[in-house]
């Protein structure tokens, strides 16, 4: 059944500063911009919390730009935002990759990289690029700035550093050497959610992030190590098997997503530049 909206409030704030100040004084709330899984729940009668924020008035989160020589995301950066930037295109391809496979035209131009990081679901397509981009999380609140590694930023299943008083404002990531490969297995190529998605940099230090198969996003440090010291395609596959844990549910099966995620290892390791 639809959840009500008659005893939800919403706080509708006109800059950074005043949902930073509304988020201390006012909280707890539910920071909300494109929606589109607040949207699922509400529609499936599932949706708890009764108090939200609307950033989405607040343009200067949606920026993108280079800061310090670091690609700068604002966290209300649409997925449509990061297919059609140049900057993205040219600094973080394998963003502009997962950014096309999620959901359709109108989730892209809705749904945010924020959100979808907020979100918090270990099958989140983008997290494995920034996992893999060795991203850093730029949190606010009205009291201070603080940065945290995205490989630090997941505590468990659904659960984050996030402080209630706190906005993920940006990501900054630095300049990546060595080729980028994204890719994602799910039912049909974009409108579902990935039974397996993987993000891979492949260099002299190569990186190998990998969702869906595990409580949060991975590193694979192990496969990492592994493929730096010289190992074959086949040794790091054989080392990524032992590193994942993944579970069988109503999108897959455990040992599918073990053949997958071996099978797309190989083949993001193989694939030729474009």
């Amino acid at each position: 059944m639809p959840g009500s909206i008659a005893t939800r409030t919403l706080l509708r704030p006109s800059s950074i500063d005043e949902a930073l100040t509304m988020l201390r004084d006012e909280g707890p709330l539910v920071p909300m911009a494109g929606c589109t899984d607040l949207y699922v729940a509400l529609n499936f009668g599932t949706l708890a919390d009764t108090r939200f924020l609307d950033l989405s008035r607040l343009d200067a989160l949606a920026a993108i730009d280079v800061r310090g020589g670091a690609l700068s995301i604002g966290a209300l950066a649409t997925h449509t935002d990061l297919i059609r930037s140049p900057l993205v295109r040219r600094r973080l391809p394998m963003l502009a990759a997962a950014a096309r496979e999620i959901g359709g035209v109108q989730i892209q131009n809705r749904g945010t990289l924020g959100g979808n990081v907020a979100n918090a679901s270990p099958a989140g397509d983008t997290l494995p690029v920034l996992a893999a981009a060795d991203a850093t999380v730029v949190l606010r609140s009205a009291g201070a700035t603080r940065r945290v590694p995205f490989n630090a930023f997941y505590t468990g299943y659904r659960q984050t550093v996030r402080r209630p008083d706190e906005l993920i404002v940006s990501f900054e990531i630095a300049p990546i050497r060595g080729r980028q490969a994204f890719r994602k297995v799910g039912t049909r190529a974009a409108q579902a959610i990935s039974k397996v998605v993987m993000a891979v940099v492949a260099g002299e230090a190569p990186r190998v992030a990998v969702g869906s198969v595990a409580p949060t996003v991975i590193r694979a440090r192990r496969t990492e190590a592994a493929l730096a010291a010289g190992a074959s395609i086949a040794d790091a596959q054989r080392v990524l098997l032992e590193e994942i844990a993944p579970i069988d549910d109503i999108r897959s099966t455990a040992e599918y997503r073990r053949r997958v995620a071996a099978s797309l290892l190989a083949g993001l390791l193989s694939a030729r530049r474009p």
